[in-house]
């Protein structure tokens, strides 16, 4: 018989469910002159499920036949995506207040995409995983072709959504064969068939249903080889979602990735550890040197996406919990980083008019100082510059390598990083030496200014009081201990 008590720890996904279902009515009947209101209404769903969440106790529940589970792990991930989505949500208030913006789905889309991130953090079936993962592709499949008037973002929606299909096709024929050759899909399961049974570890065919769903996934995180639609997308999709595909995306499917590899697959660590080495290389590589010949804004932090995401995959290649503690302490600083130089690239406006050329940064620091500073925080965070924020997520995942003596993967790591260190640099050399440009509109919302404020500060300011990040994210991999 079915217990309510069980939906228990289902009630943030619920309430973002209910809240994204009656919001699609109400502007059914209303029309786009609620889009703002129907924003406000997502950004109270964001943080009334975040309040749900942090009452709910860290213990360890699986329901729906164990196919949902919810551990100090998933909370904490979940809490990251909620937070990283509603700072992003107040951040686009200014471009959905435009007329040609201004539609009512957009909201609408957004929870849709933050339930089905939510979701995949809880997976703990490869079905469960699947599911959660379309709800969120999909609805973020529309949003990067948002803008249906624009070639560059029908453009940049079509390829997501084709390469993004590939993708997913490769997940789910990759889950297929580990369920042929294993009898279930359920990761508990798996965990213990595989302490128990060497035949089954051995198999070659597990394997390589293992590493085709480690393909699907290395799409969604955008990590190399699997990175070709970044550049593109990032570049032809609105400023706003594209910083919501930076931030919330990747903190999803990396803490899934990490849950899929070191709960049901742990006894394959030998396996699996040398493909992340691989990605975790490449990433970082192509990042560095991927954007060195970039002039458009939007195409260089896609590289240094990609960039960062070899970096985070650095901890789980140690296949340990405190290199997943490691990466856990990256994404938390990587999102204030992200969403600050995302937020600043939607304020460079100039006659309405959106600029996303490098050089139209000329002068800044003369024209807008305070911009300036600000984008210089986060471009020098992002190259890992001492004592701000970036320098310690960098410092902790190359820690958690050397405990385990991958010291090619730190050596190369440390170089790309002072190869990545060119570009960021030359966006500061561009806004403090080359000639002015005009002034850019200027036009930034209360809210808006006190989002890009908290990412300046915690960037500037981590190394003062490290100690709180550090004990959840010890808290959060408590789980996963060994």
């Amino acid at each position: 018989m079915f217990d309510p008590m069980q939906l228990i720890p289902l009630v943030p996904e619920l309430l973002i469910c209910i809240t994204a279902i009656t919001m699609l009515m109400i502007g059914a009947f209303k029309g786009n002159k609620v889009t703002i209101s129907l924003t406000m209404l997502a950004a109270l769903a964001l943080v009334g499920s975040a309040y749900i969440l942090m009452q709910q106790p860290a213990d360890t529940v699986t329901i729906f036949h164990g196919m949902f589970r919810s551990d100090s792990i998933t909370q904490y991930a979940k809490l990251l995506i909620l937070f990283a989505a509603l700072m992003v949500l107040i951040l686009s208030v200014p471009w959905l207040q435009r007329k040609e913006t201004k539609r009512f789905e957009y909201p609408v889309l957004y929870l849709f995409a933050v339930l089905g991130l939510l979701l995949m953090v809880s997976a703990n079936d490869l079905l469960s995983l699947y599911m959660a993962l379309e709800l969120a592709s999909l609805s973020l499949y529309v949003m990067a072709a948002y803008e249906r008037d624009n070639v560059r973002a029908s453009e940049a929606g079509l390829k997501y959504f084709v390469l993004g299909s590939l993708a997913s096709g490769m997940l789910l024929f990759g889950a297929s064969l580990v369920y042929g050759f294993s009898g279930t899909t359920n990761f508990e399961t798996l965990a213990a068939l595989f302490a128990d049974s060497t035949d089954q570890v051995l198999s070659p065919a597990l394997i390589v249903g293992m590493v085709m769903v480690m393909v699907g996934f290395c799409f969604k995180i955008s990590a190399v080889p699997f990175h070709m639609w970044t550049p593109d997308v990032y570049e032809g999709a609105p400023t706003p979602v594209v910083a919501f595909f930076a931030v919330a995306p990747k903190i999803a499917a990396l803490v899934l990735f990490t849950r899929f590899l070191m709960q049901p697959f742990e006894m394959l660590v030998m396996q699996w550890q040398q493909i992340i080495y691989f990605v975790a290389i490449a990433s970082m590589l192509l990042g560095a040197f991927g954007a060195i010949r970039q002039t458009n804004i939007k195409r260089l932090l896609a590289y240094s996406s990609i960039g960062h995401v070899g970096y985070a995959l650095v901890g789980v290649a140690s296949g340990t919990a405190a290199g997943v503690q490691a990466m856990l302490i990256y994404l938390s600083l990587y999102i204030f980083m992200s969403v600050g130089a995302f937020g600043f690239v939607m304020m460079m406006r100039r006659d309405g008019k959106a600029m996303e050329d490098i050089a139209e940064l000329g002068g800044l620091s003369k024209t807008s100082p305070r911009s300036a500073l600000f984008m210089a925080i986060m471009m020098f965070s992002m190259a890992g510059i001492p004592p701000l924020a970036g320098f310690f997520g960098k410092m902790y995942v190359f820690l958690a390598a050397l405990e385990r003596e991958m010291y090619i993967l730190v050596i190369v790591g440390l170089l790309s990083s002072v190869v990545a260190a060119y570009y960021y640099l030359k966006v500061v050399k561009v806004m403090y030496f080359d000639e002015a440009k005009d002034k850019f509109d200027g036009e930034t919302m209360l809210s808006s200014r006190v989002v890009l404020a908290l990412c300046a500060l915690v960037t500037l300011l981590f190394f003062i009081i490290p100690t709180p990040l550090i004990d959840m994210t010890a808290s959060a991999v408590s789980v996963l201990a060994r």
